[in-house]
């Protein structure tokens, strides 16, 4: 991301021609200029918020999308979409009606066949299964209603269509909901604040987002993922740039208003810049962790997944991640540790440095016969790169034939669905992370499941009916299922924490307004200037 001898050319030629216009005209050219952000947020490959837990694809989801309901920032369920409501007497049916004023990007109405049709693929995820599993029908009633009616009363329905982890309740045109989650929707056309913008797009290189002129926001204020999605930008440019320094030095001279996660390494610069701000914008700490396929050899055996469990020394990688002590965090708590459901069940199998030995040990009992172990590595994620190194390191040492397989995190996210072995494309172990208050909400979370859908593929009977109590728990209840819980989850291993550690964002400071909200970065609300 440089400037070239052209660029300044250009530059030249249109400094003079405002020379020529009217100062009015001049004003507005400047505006427009000001009205771009030019951000550093990821690569996108899967489009589809139904069929990918991917942040990236949530925060497109985000801009082009609406949702019914959504978390404030309090994470307290607000209408959206939705006018109004009422529940019947037995709390059996919830008759919802839409709000005015929404329309698709194509000048096609919303209407409630449409999000009839987009309840029913949400319910198929694992963020909508546990709702639908309960659910006797979704109806539309006329254009603007339409009808939810349970088998029986579950008092949490709205906090679920509200908040469903990865898998947000976007409403899509019912011509693309009618189709299961693993049949991609390749068209990019919600009713959002944003339109995708496809002629600008350039697949690895540029993801173009324009304001819908035609969006009519709520009217309260902002706040979170609720209230008025009022966009103050004509257009956000997603810049996919893989090297974090080429990324800082183009934010450090302007050619970027943003950048995500940028790596720990380069905070102090950051830092020191009077133009750039280094900002916890997502309030929550980010939990590192190595997902572990438990289909294939050789952690399919229940003993090689716990060596993984006694092998890992979270100070070693939280040292990578970030090599400020403030910044990070050792977990042992399946649920996180800011999430009210955090306990010392089964936990003594944490020690500082890990235990090798023990893991050798495991790995004898597992009968691990010297099978190819292949790690996947974003190679354009730091953090991820960096802790699979070690993993395939310290794997190695205690004689694991361990293999890093490279490639952008766009290719990890497609590979990583394959269930074959690794000679036919499958994979072993992969880094991920997720904003800590996820993990206190094992109904949604995919990766607190172990039913055979998440990631890995984990299953166990026993802790799945502990999970489906969830629901219809009081919160002291649900603290009592979470040590259960805890306690069959690190015997069976459903995957490894590395440690957590706080990710802050970078921008000019002139960039402001921004939305504070765990994980997603929603784009409406933020500006140039004061």
């Amino acid at each position: 991301m440089t400037i070239s001898r052209r660029d300044i050319v250009k530059a030249g030629v249109l400094a003079g021609a405002a020379l020529s216009v009217p100062s009015i005209l001049r004003a507005q050219l400047a505006s427009a200029v000001k009205r771009t952000v030019k951000m550093v947020n990821g690569n996108i490959t899967n489009f589809d918020p139904y069929s990918t837990t991917a942040y990236k694809t949530v925060d497109h989801g985000l801009a082009i999308y609406d949702m019914l309901f959504a978390l404030d920032s309090k994470l307290t369920p607000q209408p959206q979409m939705v006018e109004k409501w009422n529940v019947s007497d037995d709390k059996k049916t919830y008759t919802f009606e839409l709000r005015d004023g929404l329309g698709f990007h194509d000048g096609t109405p919303v209407t409630a066949a449409d999000c009839v049709a987009s309840i029913r693929r949400w319910g198929q995820t694992a963020g909508g299964k546990m709702v639908m599993g309960r659910t006797r029908d979704v109806s539309k009633k006329d254009d603007k209603t339409f009808m939810i009616a349970l088998r029986e009363p579950l008092e949490i329905l709205i906090d679920q269509m509200a908040d469903s982890a990865n898998y947000l309740l976007f409403i899509m045109r019912e011509k693309d909901a009618d189709r299961p989650p693993a049949q991609r929707v390749t068209e990019h056309i919600g009713s959002g604040p944003f339109k995708f913008n496809k002629a600008l797009f350039q697949p690895g290189v540029r993801y173009v987002y324009d304001r819908n002129e035609k969006y009519v926001p709520r009217h309260e204020p902002p706040s979170g993922l609720a209230g008025g999605k009022i966009v103050k930008i004509d257009r956000a440019n997603w810049e996919a740039i893989g090297d974090m320094q080429t990324a800082l030095s183009a934010l450090q001279v302007g050619e970027l208003d943003f950048v995500s996660d940028p790596v720990a390494e380069f905070y102090p610069m950051i830092e020191n810049d009077p133009n750039l701000v280094l900002d916890d914008l997502h309030k929550s700490g980010d939990n590192y962790f190595i997902s572990i396929n438990s289909l294939q050899k050789p952690f399919d055996n229940v003993k090689a997944r716990q060596a993984l469990l006694h092998l890992v020394d979270q100070d070693a990688y939280m040292r990578i991640l970030n090599p400020n002590p403030k910044y990070n965090r050792s977990i042992t708590s399946l649920f996180g540790t800011g999430t009210p459901y955090v306990n010392d069940a089964n936990t003594a199998w944490y020690k500082k440095g890990g235990d090798p030995e023990k893991a050798k040990q495991l790995l004898k009992e597992a009968g691990y016969a010297g099978e190819k172990v292949v790690i996947l590595q974003p190679t354009n994620w730091p953090q991820g790169s960096n802790t699979m190194q070690l993993l395939a390191l310290t794997l190695r040492n205690i004689g694991v034939n361990a293999e890093l397989a490279p490639s952008d995190w766009a290719a990890l996210v497609e590979r990583r669905s394959n269930k074959g072995p690794v000679e036919n494309g499958g994979w072993s172990l992969y880094p991920t992370s997720s904003i800590d208050i996820s993990f206190g909400t094992p109904l949604s979370s995919e990766r607190l499941a172990m039913n055979g859908s998440a990631n890995g593929w984990a299953t166990n009977g026993e802790y799945e009916a502990l999970r489906l109590r969830w629901a219809d728990s009081t919160l002291e209840e649900r603290k009592v299922l979470a040590r259960k819980m805890q306690q069959i989850w690190w015997d069976s291993v459903g995957f490894v924490f590395l440690g957590q550690t706080i990710t802050p964002i970078a921008r000019r400071k002139t960039l402001t307004g921004l939305i504070s909200y765990p994980a997603f970065l929603p784009m409406w609300n933020m500006q140039q200037g004061a």
